[in-house]
């Protein structure tokens, strides 16, 4: 039973970046891109990534709140969709806009940081899309883990792209920054939840909760139904 809530789960992030696939295409032969398709797909791809990114980011702080270990399974998913809208975020913007044409991408790189730091994040998720296989993380050892932390560097690079993307300042606060700083908040969030000393704060926390909880649910059961001992959670 536990295995199937698992497949479940796993075949709706699954469902959910394929319908997202859909939807992109079909708003593109349907005309529903706006008047600029070619940044309207861009950014919409980019947006993507970011938001499968913090998606994959968020697993682990779900089971230490709720004890949801389900949602583990899908962190190496989420991973490689946030890596695959990223690519095609970045191919739609060589490719498709620029044709792939050097002498005109390398200005824009050069002279436009948010694209340096676009293409840095990107880097960094395809070492990490590369390395997510069994073979390499047998291979890796303890190193694999403590390469697959960089995915929080590219979580802070994707973010500051954004930002600068939309023209805004997240430093001062200043322009077009109000998603960018959203999930910012939230990524940081997330990475504070991961801190040993606050991660076993809040599991010895949800497991008085739970403990609390069980002992209110025992009283208001009638006296022949009451439990005598309350069952302990599992981690």
């Amino acid at each position: 039973m536990k295995r199937l809530k698992l497949d479940w789960l796993q075949l709706a992030v699954h469902i959910l970046a394929w319908a997202l696939v859909v939807w992109l295409i079909w708003d593109y032969f349907t005309g529903n891109l706006t008047v600029n398709p070619i940044q309207a797909a861009t950014q919409r791809t980019g947006k993507i990534a970011l938001i499968m990114l913090v998606l994959s980011l968020s697993c682990t702080p779900l089971n230490t709140l709720f004890g949801w270990r389900q949602a583990l399974a899908t962190r190496r998913i989420l991973g490689l969709y946030a890596f695959l809208f990223a690519t095609t975020h970045f191919l739609i913007f060589s490719g498709v806009d620029f044709q792939f044409n050097w002498d005109y991408l390398k200005p824009e790189i050069l002279e436009k940081r948010y694209i340096i730091v676009g293409l840095a994040s990107l880097s960094i998720l395809f070492l990490l899309a590369v390395t997510s296989f069994r073979w390499w993380k047998k291979r890796l050892g303890r190193n694999w883990k403590r390469l697959h932390r960089l995915v929080y560097l590219a979580s802070g690079l994707v973010i500051l792209h954004y930002a600068w993307a939309k023209k805004g300042d997240i430093f001062r606060l200043q322009g077009d920054i109000l998603q960018p700083l959203f999930f910012g908040i939230l990524v940081a969030m997330l990475l504070i939840l991961r801190i040993p000393v606050v991660r076993s704060a809040v599991s010895k926390l949800r497991w008085r909760l739970i403990q609390r909880l069980s002992v209110l649910e025992s009283k208001r059961q009638p006296p022949d139904l009451k439990q005598t001992d309350v069952e302990p959670f599992v981690e």
